[in-house]
């Protein structure tokens, strides 16, 4: 049976993927599905970086403003939800176009990754939430280095989820995740892939990541962050562990200036852009073109690639 095609925009924060797959949509006759981990939940708009209303260009979009900030959102479900929208996508003849920067939920989509939960994973997950709120995610990640290395420098030590799954992963198999998501690499698609991958010179990607973050403070993202915290979101909550929230609760706390919530928020953005892109360099379908020679000409190398991998 012929595969069904699925162009990917991936790349890291800032890179212009949103924009790239919006202009690819609409001359490929597409909609796009948001793979970003952020993006479901409604209110939280400037501090993810969501496309706005007049930038979709009236392309649709699916898998954003989908949740409640209090609601859960994990990649099992993401892989369910935007195979749906692929489907459903696919039915109006339109081509199903996949854009984020969450390296994880891309490969469980692209490659069909399995989440069958093992009899014994609920009770040692208890285990390791208790010891992570005892103590800490700065600890529980040298955890995670001392057996896993490599997953370590992929993971941040606040997505106490996913050290949390690195390490209850290593508990039950004995190995590290990082060797099971390798040998994960190697499965073949389900999907006719076209996978294009932003890239650009690192230090014009970290001068856009702090461009981005002053915008996103004369915006209001801070005023995002109260407006939240004022609904009752705090940060234990899967959406307040979010780039961009997680950084300006200190403030809001009376704990740190805004000027340093905002250098550790540019910090913190140029260092999960570097863990995108190592993510993503280990993706053996990505096709890498330069984000870095203006719109038009990364419209121009996008459509080259398309035409070769699906030729016309």
């Amino acid at each position: 049976m012929e595969k069904q095609k699925l162009l990917v925009i991936a790349g890291p924060t800032a890179s212009g993927k949103s924009s790239l797959a919006v202009q690819l949509a609409k001359r490929w006759n597409g909609e796009v599905i948001s793979a970003d981990s952020m993006q479901v939940y409604r209110r939280m708009d400037i501090g993810t970086a969501k496309v706005t209303p007049e930038e979709t260009e009236g392309v649709p979009h699916h898998l954003i403003d989908v949740l409640e900030p209090t609601e859960e959102w994990n990649v099992a479900m993401f892989q369910e939800q935007a195979g749906a929208a692929i489907r459903d996508i696919a039915s109006h003849g339109r081509l199903p176009i996949l854009c984020g920067g969450t390296g994880f939920y891309l490969h469980a989509l692209l490659y069909d990754t399995q989440f069958e939960e093992e009899p014994e994973q609920r009770e040692i997950r208890q285990q390791l939430e208790a010891r992570m709120r005892t103590e800490g995610p700065e600890t529980m990640h040298e955890a995670l280095r001392a057996v896993d290395p490599e997953a370590a420098e992929s993971i941040h030590p606040h997505n106490e989820k996913r050290v949390i799954r690195a390490l209850e992963y290593y508990q039950i198999h004995g190995t590290p995740i990082s060797r099971h998501n390798q040998e994960m690499r190697q499965k073949e698609s389900p999907y006719d892939l076209c996978c294009l991958a932003l890239s650009m010179d690192r230090q014009r990607l970290y001068d856009r990541i702090d461009l981005r973050v002053d915008q996103m403070i004369e915006q209001g993202l801070v005023e995002e962050v109260r407006a939240l915290v004022a609904e009752g979101l705090s940060a234990g909550m899967t959406a307040m562990q979010g780039l961009g929230y997680k950084e300006i609760l200190p403030y809001l706390e009376g704990r740190c200036t805004l000027e340093e919530a905002v250098r550790i928020l540019k910090r913190d953005t140029r260092h999960f852009a570097k863990r995108q892109l190592t993510w993503l360099r280990a993706e053996k379908d990505m096709r890498w073109i330069d984000a870095g020679q203006g719109p038009e000409e990364l419209l121009r190398q996008a459509e080259d690639q398309i035409r070769l991998v699906y030729g016309k």
